[in-house]
């Protein structure tokens, strides 16, 4: 597996779940939510940058 993928993917849908919560009005960048869901997006990310670097070889 390519960490390089997996880590760039964790950032970026970190980085993406933590801005959520934006959207919908919470403008606190420490809030719970945007904690929470920079968690959530992270782990997805980690998720999807196995799922690619397997799909690349």
């Amino acid at each position: 597996m390519n960490k390089t993928i997996i880590t760039f993917s964790a950032g970026v849908f970190g980085i993406a779940g933590s801005y959520l919560p934006f959207l919908f009005g919470v403008t606190d960048i420490f809030s719970g939510w945007s904690m929470f869901m920079g968690f959530v997006g992270g782990i997805f990310g980690i998720w999807f940058g196995v799922w690619v670097s397997k799909r690349l070889g």
